[in-house]
């Protein structure tokens, strides 16, 4: 019997956003296709204003497109409510931001477990695979230390950790080792490109760091709003 071939985690297909200023509008994608795979990782590097953030947000789900459509697995969401929208991000997707935003009063062990037990998953279960997650990012010592007790690359960890709780089929990462220095972004970067190829997610992670993004399985930038593959 011949194996079903994987369906993309995310495709967005001729995907458009403008922006009113003034008078004018601001066309800032024209037409954006992107088909991400389970465990790839794909880089996104382009400069200041080219729209990365911009991508990231319709990607996932948390802006909409004037035009196209973004296909969560094998869901459409361009005509979905915004209830159903969030439903589907809190289950499907997972952000890392620049700056962690981890909550202040509470454990390395309950910022990854806020999130599962918001979904609905029982307190024992979500400190079991918070504790597990965590160990298997390096910080099977810091799972009582509050993220101020941490070290910046420490507290990226447990934001990449608390991104992955819910096992989302995409990650979404916003120039995650922005704020740290060349040793530590490079581990920090390590470990993500580890669990997406453990966990089998598909990562799209918007980057300067020329470096690191040659790491990832593939490499694309964004030109007068049009996205293009790089070598």
């Amino acid at each position: 019997m011949n194996a079903v071939a994987p369906s993309p985690a995310l495709h967005l297909q001729k995907v458009q956003r403008r922006y009113a200023q003034g008078e004018t509008t601001l066309e800032i994608l024209r037409g954006i296709d992107l088909t991400l795979w389970p465990g790839q990782s794909v880089a996104l590097i382009a400069p200041s204003g080219a729209g990365k953030s911009t991508l990231l947000h319709l990607a996932g789900l948390l802006e909409r497109p004037d035009g196209g459509e973004i296909y969560v697995g094998d869901q459409p969401t361009a005509h979905m409510d915004d209830a159903e929208r969030t439903a589907l991000r809190r289950l499907e997707i997972g952000f890392v931001y620049q700056f962690h935003h981890l909550l202040p009063e509470f454990s390395a062990t309950e910022n990854v477990m806020l999130p599962q037990m918001i979904r609905g998953l029982g307190r024992a279960e979500a400190r079991r695979r918070a504790e597990e997650l965590l160990a298997f990012l390096g910080l099977g010592q810091r799972l009582s230390h509050r993220p101020g007790m941490l070290s910046g690359g420490e507290q990226q960890r447990v934001a990449i950790a608390r991104a992955v709780a819910n096992t989302p089929r995409v990650l979404l990462a916003d120039e995650p080792t922005g704020n740290l220095d060349p040793k530590t972004a490079d581990h920090v970067f390590a470990v993500l490109t580890e669990i997406v190829r453990a966990s089998g997610l598909a990562a799209l992670v918007a980057t300067h760091n020329l470096e690191l993004a040659r790491r990832m399985d593939r490499r694309v930038t964004l030109r007068d709003g049009l996205l293009v593959e790089l070598e």
